[in-house]
């Protein structure tokens, strides 16, 4: 198994993050991502020409290639960085093996992924062996998960346990990627949502309701649609309700197999996509509200995650072990610093 091409020149390890599948569409966002923050990246793909033909090399980038059926080969490209971030889905096939070999170098592992099984996987199995390791894995660390859970925390403040937490999500837009399509086809588990305290499936048909957006959205129709939030607020929250919901016109964008891929409207690639994520939370009659509003959901995942990892290089943040985003990090802090990546943030209480 050769391991590709490697620039001449490798950073010093604390300032230097692999980004598995950097290849992908939300890969090269983290990339870019990394080299804005002073961050030193290194590009890892599944095919050596692929890496080759985005120019990574001619960037000063180090590149390295390995796949997630060949241990070794993951191993040699985790030598000397001091975290990976996981970018390739679907992460039902891949966050285990790429976690696995994070640990054995005795890295930070981070992710992106949307999958409730996978996220659940992964908290459930690397948490032990990273304590031992003295590292962190943070599964789901996007903007399906990570931003939701932040979120929620931020808006639950001195709150130690919520009645309802609901997650209006809205896109005026949806133009799925490749890899948003092949992980919809290979993750066919029951979607859950937490009702009495516990993880359960979402009744079918999933329910629908009208949520009222602020403006510029407004009322909107939403269908029921959980994602990994779920189980990252399930892991380090006290709640007995917690329903998310996407509104129903991104869904049809997505379902609609001729919906184009997206589109790049500006010199960043980002497309023109709005996106909002509302969360109400409610405890003994009161409520406290966190909104967030921005600019293209795969590109938002690239400034969520480097900022994640920022933060731990840095020495931000001092646990081990596998943690939700919310669990280990200040969230109104965390959200406030993703500005200007972020059009607006209202966190509010009443």
């Amino acid at each position: 198994m050769t391991t590709g091409s490697e620039s001449a020149r490798f950073p010093p390890q604390g300032r230097t993050v692999a980004v598995f599948g950097a290849t992908g569409h939300t890969g090269r966002f983290v990339v870019a991502e990394l080299l804005r923050r002073g961050l030193a990246p290194v590009a890892v793909g599944r095919n050596g020409k692929s890496l080759a033909a985005l120019g990574f090399a001619d960037r000063g980038i180090a590149t390295r290639t390995a796949t997630t059926d060949h241990p070794a080969s993951l191993d040699r490209a985790f030598a000397g960085v001091a975290a990976v971030i996981n970018c390739a889905g679907p992460f039902l096939d891949t966050a285990d093996a790429v976690a696995a070999a994070a640990i054995r170098s005795r890295i930070h592992y981070l992710d992106i992924t949307a999958e409730q099984a996978s996220a659940q996987a992964t908290l459930d199995k690397h948490d032990a062996a990273t304590r031992e390791a003295g590292r962190l894995v943070i599964p789901a660390m996007g903007f399906f998960g990570g931003l939701v859970d932040l979120l929620a925390t931020a808006a639950m403040g001195d709150w130690d346990r919520a009645d309802d937490i609901r997650v209006g999500i809205w896109l005026d837009s949806w133009h799925p990627t490749q890899g948003t399509r092949i992980t919809g086809e290979r993750n066919t588990a029951r979607r859950l949502v937490i009702s009495s305290g516990r993880l359960v499936p979402i009744p079918q048909p999933a329910p629908e309701r009208s949520w009222r957006f602020p403006a510029p959205f407004g009322d909107q129709d939403v269908v029921e649609v959980a994602l990994s939030e779920a189980i990252l607020i399930a892991h380090h929250v006290h709640v007995a309700e917690l329903h998310t919901y996407l509104g129903r016109r991104s869904l049809q964008d997505l379902r609609d197999p001729t919906t184009p891929p997206p589109k790049p409207a500006d010199a960043s690639g980002r497309s023109a996509q709005i996106f909002m994520t509302d969360v109400v939370a409610t405890k003994d009659g009161g409520t406290r509200r966190a909104i967030a509003q921005g600019r293209d959901i795969y590109a938002f995942s690239a400034p969520l995650v480097v900022e994640a990892v920022r933060r731990i290089l840095e020495g931000e943040v001092r646990a081990s072990g596998a943690h939700a985003p919310g669990a280990i990090f200040d969230a109104r802090a965390f959200l406030h610093a993703l500005a200007p990546e972020l059009i607006s943030l209202e966190i509010t209480a009443s």
